[in-house]
């Protein structure tokens, strides 16, 4: 059996998923492990990007401001939640090719809570993770650096394992830099 890692990250405009909205979401193919090695690929290669349609009225001001995203475009030219979800099972399903898919974030709490309430909620057959197929990067850096959680921030983290991508708040852009993150962890030997 093989897990294939997808680097994910969400922009939405409030704290939690129902009374808020999120705004879109990025992935990217980050690699894979067949229980002894794992292999790193391009995280620009194979990506997915969708913008949504909010699906209430409510928002943080200051949430919204972290995306740059246009709510008012947004709810003019956004993707209807079961549109996109339905469209990224299918991607990802695609990709995994047989192979467990596996969920990826920095920190993964976030992340995870808004893809998984939105996976159950407007796609058809769920979460292509299910319930609980995620690893949390900020964890796996702690435990190979024997860290403590609050320790394991990217400014505490040794310079060789950061990505030279900026953090731009673009949900594509920000994957893709975590995949990096993330590739580099997994390989790295402290």
């Amino acid at each position: 059996m093989k897990d294939l890692y997808f680097s994910v990250d969400v922009e939405a405009d409030g704290p939690v998923p129902g009374p808020y909205s999120m705004l879109s979401f990025g992935l990217a193919v980050a690699g894979g492990h067949d229980g002894s090695a794992f292999t790193a690929v391009d995280p620009a290669e194979n990506t997915f990007y969708a913008e949504l349609r909010p699906i209430s009225e409510e928002f943080v001001p200051e949430a919204l401001a972290v995306s740059g995203l246009d709510r008012g475009r947004l709810a003019r030219e956004g993707q209807e939640p079961e549109r996109a979800m339905n469209a990224a099972v299918k991607w990802i399903t695609g990709q995994a090719q047989g192979a467990s898919p596996v969920f990826v974030a920095y920190p993964l709490g976030f992340d995870w809570m808004w893809m998984y309430w939105y996976f159950v909620r407007y796609a058809e057959k769920g979460s292509p993770f299910g319930h609980s197929r995620c690893l949390d990067v900020k964890t796996l850096y702690a435990a190979k650096a024997g860290a403590p959680i609050t320790g394991a921030t990217k400014r505490r983290m040794p310079r060789h394992l950061l990505s030279a991508r900026p953090h731009t708040h673009n949900a594509l852009d920000d994957a893709i830099e975590q995949a990096e993150l993330f590739q580099r962890i997994m390989q790295w030997k402290p």
